[in-house]
């Protein structure tokens, strides 16, 4: 049965939506139908399709009371539109359908796991969430919440667990059974992801604790997601209020990946090592899916909470994922890298090798704001090293975008600052990258309104929203000292 509140918001989206011309959207980047979108819910496949949901404010481009907005895809590239899935129109999430994941059931339906949230006035007054774990079930458009709603309340909670921060599960099948992590905090305020299994998806037993970080790494850990990449066990969270922790680790939200191995007696990941997902301004709440041929694709929210508020004039939409990214493990870091399929939609390809220069330089038909560019950049001689290297896109004259890379102390920095946003938000990042005696790999994709870098093959990753005006599409390069350069450039189309 369609509640009236679902049926409301699938009237606005339908209504007000196609008012949004494709100008004002990205080329391929997923985008919200209209209003407001943050974390990807549901990444999965479902008969051969690869469906996400995401939270959604269909009625403002600011976070409300929440939904789940609805897309699917064949190629991670182009995105059909499908009607919203959730409304929070029941008692158990009338405050909000919070994050969670999804499915494919035996019986060849699919079914949807998320958090419902439920608002209590305390005796003191105060008003406290109260977030348990819920379940849909449809057909891929129409879903039906369970009559045993919520199927995991606080009481399945281990001792000293918080009922308020209780959410994001993520559920997945192993052999004939299903489990599922959800980020809690404990006791002593801190991240920590708890595990669960069920034979049905109805009814959840509690298996234990899967990690904890005893507040190393931020405090409540958001959005876990767990599987297994290359014979290593992977953690991915989203810590809230993390401390910096030298250029690895920025403060505020932040994404971690924390590699190891998994014991089942326990229930409890060995760590080995932690590592950031993506080291640039806008990225958070990544989810994963594993595709029929064996890949593991990320996903993730192409923005940051401290810049929300800052939003560009007269907009109808606000938030956008990132491009899906394939994931690997290599010399024990994770390595990611645009889904494969992006490279079917390139153009005519622009290459130029061996470009010797040192101080500024343009190349013929190198410039765009939808492109997929690889610039591999060497010292022009051996014996004596630049001192960077810099790479502006979106630029006009006026405005500009950066990427410098400096191998003196091996360091890549994203600046925006004169991208021409009139906001004073966080613009500039700096990460550490592999010594390799000044030689370097970046790989940007550029797709209108945000910038995405990929490093050496992959080894890292940096995201940034950039709004300059589309005019501004030139591209230069800075050398101080003297390079060679090869640059491979696609124009990339998207019907």
């Amino acid at each position: 049965m369609t509640s009236k509140l679902l049926l409301k918001a699938r009237d606005f989206e339908s209504r007000y939506a196609p008012y949004i011309t494709p100008e004002e959207r990205p080329a391929f980047h997923m985008t919200p139908s209209i209003g407001w979108m943050n974390d990807p819910n549901g990444f999965s496949v479902y008969k051969g399709e690869y469906h996400l949901f995401y939270q959604y404010n269909p009625y403002d481009t600011k976070w409300d009371l929440m939904h789940w907005g609805h897309v699917k895809t064949r190629d991670f590239i182009r995105w059909e539109r499908l009607p919203v899935a959730l409304a929070p129109d029941m008692p158990y999430d009338q405050n909000g359908c919070f994050s969670g994941s999804a499915v494919e059931l035996p019986d060849g339906r699919q079914m949807l796991v998320y958090t419902g949230v439920r608002q209590t006035r305390q005796k003191n007054g105060k008003i406290q969430d109260r977030q348990t774990q819920c379940v849909a079930i449809g057909d891929g458009v129409d879903y039906e919440k369970a009559a045993c709603n919520p199927v995991i309340g606080s009481d399945a909670l281990p001792q000293g667990g918080s009922m308020q921060d209780f959410r994001d599960p993520k559920v997945w099948w192993d052999e004939d059974r299903l489990r599922m992590v959800v980020g809690n905090r404990p006791a002593d305020g801190s991240g920590s992801v708890l595990m669960y299994e069920s034979e049905d998806g109805l009814s959840w037993r509690y298996d234990g604790l899967l990690a904890s970080c005893h507040n190393q790494y931020g405090r409540m850990w958001e959005c876990p997601d767990f599987f297994r990449l290359d014979g290593k066990d992977i953690l991915l969270v989203s810590p809230q209020e993390m401390s910096p922790v030298g250029l690895e680790f920025h403060a505020g939200n932040g994404t971690a990946c924390i590699i190891g191995t998994f014991d089942p007696k326990t229930c409890h990941q060995v760590r080995e090592s932690v590592q950031a997902v993506d080291y640039g301004l806008d990225f958070y709440a990544p989810q994963t899916l594993e595709t029929p041929d064996g890949r593991r694709v990320m996903i993730a929210w192409m923005q940051n909470w401290e810049t929300v508020n800052c939003q560009p004039r007269g907009i109808r939409y606000f938030g956008e994922m990132t491009l899906p990214r394939e994931l690997s493990i290599r010399d024990g870091r994770l390595i990611q890298n645009p889904v494969r399929e992006l490279e079917k939609y390139r153009g005519y390809q622009i290459l130029y090798r061996n470009v010797q220069f040192s101080g500024n330089t343009a190349l013929g038909n190198v410039k765009g704001r939808v492109l997929d560019m690889t610039v591999n950049v060497r010292p022009a001689m051996e014996t004596m090293l630049y001192h960077s290297f810099r790479i502006n896109v979106a630029s006009d004259g006026e405005h500009y975008v950066s990427i410098r890379y400096k191998p003196e102390n091996n360091t890549i920095r994203i600046d925006r600052t004169h991208s021409g946003f009139p906001h004073d938000i966080v613009s500039v990042r700096d990460f550490m990258v592999r010594p390799n005696r000044g030689e370097i790999k970046l790989r940007l994709i550029l797709d209108r309104h945000s910038l995405e870098l990929f490093v050496n093959n992959g080894e890292q990753a940096a995201t940034a929203m950039i709004y300059t005006d589309q005019s501004a599409d030139a591209i230069s390069f800075e050398a101080d000292g003297c390079v060679v350069m090869d640059v491979e450039k696609y124009d990339l189309i998207v019907n």
